[in-house]
């Protein structure tokens, strides 16, 4: 098992209301990048302020960091803590063929979803950046509480400890982190695309008073979504996507 990566706080606690809520309760109190884990979630969040299914068994946390540098840059983290998701299902799995990445912020495996990854900012100014992650390991979220329409759930299936999982996760993360403040987006972008779910493909945009429903050409240099629709090109910030 992986140690510790250095230079990261770590909090635990068996039930709590929301990993992210957390984080923002603790800012004035943290000068590093601390994971908080929690067991159970009673109030756990998703995108757009939607109901995000914590069951024991599965994965809650969140890396709250103070933020370094342009908040332009900010949002760009999913990419990065995507790629490390990622990285941390093939270590367990040793079958990358089986997990790919769905913009802006979600890991699929075998075209289910199986982890979601909410950023928050936080603090004035702002003055930190919490990096909410869930992931199914053990429990797949019961039917009614999956959106209509949404890319069905599941669950990795592997006995592994959510501290076991964290372990792992840190380490990556804290690589792809250093990745991308030593190179900047580029680098992130392109290894990103590489395990794009559905790219080339025609896929839905759906934003809150419309939707694009267009070829999956390409994410940009600001992380927006390029879609292609009868030949105009649009550049897409926030959607939800459907295949």
């Amino acid at each position: 098992m992986m140690d510790w990566p250095n230079d990261f706080g770590l909090i635990t606690f068996e039930t709590i209301d929301s990993t992210n809520k957390e984080a923002s309760r603790r800012v004035n109190e943290t000068s590093q990048p601390t994971w908080i884990l929690s067991y159970e979630q009673t109030s756990g969040i998703g995108r757009r302020g939607r109901r995000w299914s914590s069951q024991k068994g599965n994965f809650s946390a969140t890396l709250l960091m103070p933020i370094s540098g342009s908040l332009s840059t900010v949002a760009l983290h999913s990419f990065v803590a995507s790629l490390a998701l990622r990285d941390t299902l093939i270590h367990i799995t040793s079958e990358p063929e089986r997990f790919s990445l769905k913009w802006p912020n979600d890991v699929l495996m075998d075209e289910c979803k199986i982890a979601g990854i909410l950023l928050e900012t936080c603090g004035v100014g702002p003055s930190h950046l919490s990096i909410g992650i869930g992931v199914n390991l053990s429990v797949v979220p019961e039917a009614n509480k999956i959106e209509n329409l949404a890319t069905p759930p599941t669950c990795l299936g592997i006995k592994i400890l959510p501290m076991d999982f964290l372990k792992i996760l840190a380490n990556y993360l804290a690589i792809r982190l250093n990745d991308f403040n030593a190179s900047g987006f580029e680098k992130t972008r392109l290894d990103w695309l590489k395990s794009a779910a559905n790219i080339g493909r025609t896929i839905t945009a759906r934003m809150p008073n419309s939707e694009i429903v267009g070829k999956f050409v390409t994410v940009d240099e600001e992380g927006a979504l390029v879609l292609k629709a009868d030949d105009i090109v649009h550049s897409i910030h926030a959607a939800d996507i459907f295949f």
